[in-house]
């Protein structure tokens, strides 16, 4: 997956002003944003030594000059903890296979009766690929129309970046993007990371591969979504972490009344039990 360090640094040069970290504005510049000798002076290292970690020629930068590069950045707390988790992946000296296998897509039978005990809420298990593991019938009435589950086996991350409706499903399109690639970067595994992008890039095209270079840190607020049934939803997510599985359990909670009493019209008891896609 590239230069993950180096990318992301130089993202976030590109995206600041000099002005809003206090810098005087030398006058026109080659490249937007920060330049590199104000970061490397700001971080307090040298400019050869910065161009190295961000050409990916220095694989290794101690936590202290990480933390001096956050700090010279102005990143928030997401941002940093991102920026720490690709200086360990780097230094990892990740390699990929060339056919990286898929994930296991087994479900704990523990974590589908914890699932059934939330019929007929609104809610699934996901991994951060974005595969859609096993859901509640509430789910699958709040996906029917929209061609989310219409995959075998159903993907998110490919659904927001290949169906044309999907960017009308999602109210806020970009945001939902931005989420699922910056979640392939936290992925079981760099190599079942590089499995979906190799299937994905060729047919996502650049507003795929842009956003997995630019390293986007999602807010992950409020769900808007525009169901072709002609509902507008807002619903709270709320996200169980499962690490023994490299899962997560989603729920989808209404945000308000009107979402509420949509929900509750646009959903009919199911006849079926739960469905698991394990």
């Amino acid at each position: 997956m590239g230069k993950p360090l180096g990318e992301f640094i130089r993202a976030k040069r590109d995206s600041l002003q000099p002005e809003s970290l206090g810098l005087p504005d030398r006058g026109r510049r080659r490249s937007p944003g920060l330049r590199r000798q104000d970061l490397a002076a700001r971080a307090g290292i040298s400019v050869e030594y910065l161009t190295r970690i961000e050409q990916g020629r220095d694989r290794n930068p101690s936590a202290a000059v990480v933390d001096a590069l956050a700090d010279g950045l102005g990143l928030g707390p997401a941002e940093r903890d991102h920026l720490r988790y690709l200086a360990r992946i780097t230094a990892e000296g990740c390699s990929v296979r060339a056919r990286p296998a898929r994930p296991s897509r087994q479900v704990r039978p523990s974590v589908l009766r914890t699932l059934r005990l939330l019929e007929p809420g609104i809610a699934a298990v996901t991994n951060r690929l974005g595969d859609i593991l096993a859901h509640t019938s509430g789910y699958a009435s709040l996906a029917d129309g929209t061609g989310l589950l219409d995959a075998d086996p159903p993907n998110l991350t490919h659904y927001v970046f290949t169906d044309p409706r999907a960017r009308t499903f999602f109210t806020d399109w970009d945001a939902i993007a931005d989420e699922q690639v910056f979640d392939l970067w936290h992925a079981p595994s760099v190599e079942n990371a590089d499995w979906l992008t190799a299937e994905l890039a060729p047919v996502a095209g650049p507003e795929f591969t842009s956003r997995l270079h630019r390293h986007p840190v999602p807010r992950h607020g409020t769900l808007r979504l525009t169901h072709p049934a002609g509902y507008e939803l807002r619903l709270l997510r709320e996200t169980l972490e499962l690490p023994a599985d490299a899962q997560q359990l989603v729920v989808l909670l209404p945000a308000d009344e009107a979402t509420a009493r949509a929900v509750e019209r646009h959903h009919h008891p199911p006849e079926g039990r739960l469905r698991s896609l394990s």
